[in-house]
């Protein structure tokens, strides 16, 4: 690895002819003692007419959200410099930082160090703290922060220092009505107590607070004067800053610590329910565009870190992150660009301008084959690789990606298996160019239970249950008649305890030759099937003892009015959870 140079002196000493009595006088003269190690950065300038200055040089942040370990830093950073990025954004700033700043300043990359505030939106944000009487956390971050930034404060990869992340609005999911506005008062009157004693430790680097809407900027015009500057998280919404700081009559100019496509909470749903996730060429346009609108706003807006140099491989990397998995796409390319840097060489990735998943809504099998069409090429004419993966985060909240086997069919059709769970997933198709490049685009499909030959004589029929949640929650009140409704998104919920039953009355006595059960993660381990023609006397027709879950094919001969599910054992901490009792003859 690329070691930090050592630093030298930012002023000459006396020419090599000079006598020893001139050359000790000029030293003496010029000696920078009261010059900070690290760089004097300042918010300067008038109303409408700021910059930031880095040195008494001029200075746009031109830069990226920090997603790697600081350990890491070494590997990634000379990448960020080559992307023309000139500033790291983070969260969080404790002792294992130095090696980011380190790795910053040898590659001519500053750091905008953040610090954790509860409720954030990040690690840290721990919960909901009570900025009116919790004198105790509030002394500790009192503490805390300036210990931080008196480490680092001389370190010549420090930029600024930036205090919270969100928590103005985040303070709406703790209290309400005039207690939330008075919590609000009270966190940015807090922060401007952080700011003060940071300026009192260092007086080199301006300080900024970041919130998730400009909303928070009157909080803090009313409370926080000692801020040099705001900041501001905005995706979808970026292009309208501009326009609330004008209407606010702010006398602070700002920077935008997140931006980039629209995220989760800002688009449609599709057919499934599922948020409609930007294509990749809309990333990349939506990255070119906040940049735009940024630079916009001369003398007022300076620059950005946009969101995020991310390497993980997931629902959320998916979505934002630059290279996830480490691999390059669209929108690596876009912000490069946006920021100066030499683009004319770089090899580019794959472009998938069409994707669509047959019987998407009407739904597949589980295990079945999936069926999906795209459009790709590729700028540089490299061969193309896909692959297919699912993600299970409406369903469960695993934001994990599972390939599935591929196989491509060589006429722009790819076909994977069907998760074997029921629910709507995401699909992914990622194309590859073996160039370290990546295209990936996203569908969303629903998975339902296998088709079963016969009639299902339980559809509609009365159901009742030993127990059935009430709670509000998780889709409930959770009925007994939700598991035989032929609706996947309702479910029949059982008290958490041992044993439960759910029976359906036929109407008459019917024989049948199959159960299916499509349980919710809440399945049963073991549970017997029982028959009765007086709802009173039962018998066994079926004993499972090893159920994990998902999709339960039962053949099985039986006859009665009455068909029973009667759980023994619990496949989970919590209660049993039906979407579908199936009885087929």
């Amino acid at each position: 690895m690329r070691q930090p140079p050592t630093r030298s002196a930012k002023r000459l000493v006396a020419p090599w002819a000079a006598t020893a009595l001139l050359a000790g006088a000029l030293v003496a003269l010029q000696a920078p003692a009261a010059q900070a190690a690290g760089s004097v950065v300042k918010v300067t300038g008038s109303q409408g007419a700021w910059q930031l200055t880095v040195d008494g040089s001029p200075y746009t942040v031109k830069g990226l959200t920090w997603g790697p370990s600081a350990a890491d830093a070494e590997k990634y950073m000379p990448d960020v410099a080559s992307m023309g990025v000139n500033t790291i954004r983070t969260w969080g700033t404790d002792a294992t930082s130095k090696p980011l700043f380190d790795s910053a300043a040898a590659h001519g990359v500053k750091v905008i160090a953040g610090f954790w505030l509860q409720p954030g939106g990040g690690p840290g944000s721990g919960g909901c703290v009570n900025y009116l009487t919790d004198t105790e956390y509030k002394n500790n971050m009192l503490a805390e922060f300036p210990k931080w930034v008196d480490t680092y404060k001389d370190n010549p990869g420090v930029l600024m220092w930036n205090v919270g992340n969100e928590s103005t609005l985040g303070l709406q999911n703790c209290y309400g009505g005039d207690e939330l506005e008075a919590q609000r008062n009270a966190y940015t009157t807090f922060v401007n107590d952080i700011a003060k004693k940071i300026h009192a430790v260092d007086p080199n680097h301006p300080v900024t607070s970041t919130d998730a809407w400009t909303g928070a900027w009157p909080y803090y015009k009313r409370n926080a004067p000692d801020l040099d500057l705001y900041a501001v998280n905005a995706y979808n919404a970026v292009c309208t800053i501009k326009s609330d700081w004008e209407q606010g009559g702010y006398d602070k100019p700002y920077i935008v610590t997140e931006t980039g496509p629209a995220g989760e909470w800002e688009v449609d749903d599709d057919a499934n329910g599922v948020p409609t996730e930007p294509t990749d060429v809309a990333k990349g346009e939506g990255y070119t565009k906040a940049w735009g609108c940024i630079t916009g706003h001369t003398g007022v807006a300076l620059g950005a870190t946009m969101f995020h140099y991310g390497v993980e491989d997931d629902f959320g990397g998916v979505w934002f992150n630059l290279l996830p998995g480490g691999a390059k796409r669209l929108s690596y390319y876009a912000v490069k660009k946006a920021y100066g840097a030499d683009t004319s060489g770089d090899n580019t990735p794959p472009v998938i301008t069409d994707m669509a998943v047959d019987d998407a809504t009407s739904g597949v099998p589980t295990g079945g084959d999936v069926r999906i069409s795209t459009r790709t090429s590729d700028p540089d004419g490299d061969p193309i690789s896909y692959q297919v993966l699912f993600s299970s985060n409406y369903i469960d909240q695993n934001k994990a990606l599972v390939p599935a086997g591929t196989k491509d069919n060589g006429d722009g059709t790819l076909t994977a298996k069907a998760p074997s769970r029921t629910g709507v997933y995401k699909v992914y198709v990622k194309a590859t160019d073996g160039r370290g490049n990546e295209g990936i685009e996203t569908k969303s499909l629903k998975v339902i239970p296998p088709k079963v030959d016969g009639t299902n004589v339980s559809l509609g029929k009365t159901a009742t249950a030993s127990s059935f949640q009430t709670d509000p929650t998780g889709g409930c009140p959770c009925g007994a008649a939700n598991a035989v409704d032929g609706k996947f998104d309702t479910r029949w919920a059982g008290d958490w305890s041992d044993p439960q039953w759910l029976q359906v009355d036929l109407g008459a006595s019917t024989s049948f030759k199959h159960v299916q059960l499509a349980w919710d993660p809440a399945y049963g381990k073991a549970y017997d099937i029982q028959t009765s023609q007086d709802g009173q006397s039962w018998t066994t027709v079926k004993s499972v003892t090893d159920g994990n879950g998902d999709i339960d094919d039962i053949d099985v001969n039986g006859t009665g009015r009455y068909v029973r599910i009667n759980g023994t054992a619990r496949g989970s901490g919590y209660g049993y959870s039906l979407y579908e009792f199936g009885v087929y003859s």
